[in-house]
């Protein structure tokens, strides 16, 4: 729910920052199409923050961590970035 801000898995509301709520809706927003560190990074941000692009990664982990089974639809491309999957 976008509007909301808010999340819900199986029924269950997820508690995401600010940050990790940007990083998957951009990461919904364009299933199968990788999506580098620094299009995820302007994502989060806004492209008003200068923060290093490896935060991504820390986002994506905490992302991963909360979703559970679910996470499996977030998928490393080394090198590159990451895409939605919803096979995983």
């Amino acid at each position: 729910d976008r509007e909301g801000h808010e999340v819900r898995l199986d029924g269950e509301l997820l508690n995401l920052t600010r940050a990790e709520f940007r990083l998957l809706t951009g990461l919904l927003e364009s299933p199968g199409r990788v999506l580098s560190r620094d299009q995820l990074l302007d994502r989060i941000t806004g492209g008003h923050t200068a923060i290093i692009d490896r935060n991504v990664d820390v986002h994506v982990r905490s992302l991963r961590s909360k979703l559970g089974d679910a996470s499996a639809m977030i998928v490393t491309i080394r090198g590159v970035g990451y895409k939605c999957s919803p096979s995983g």
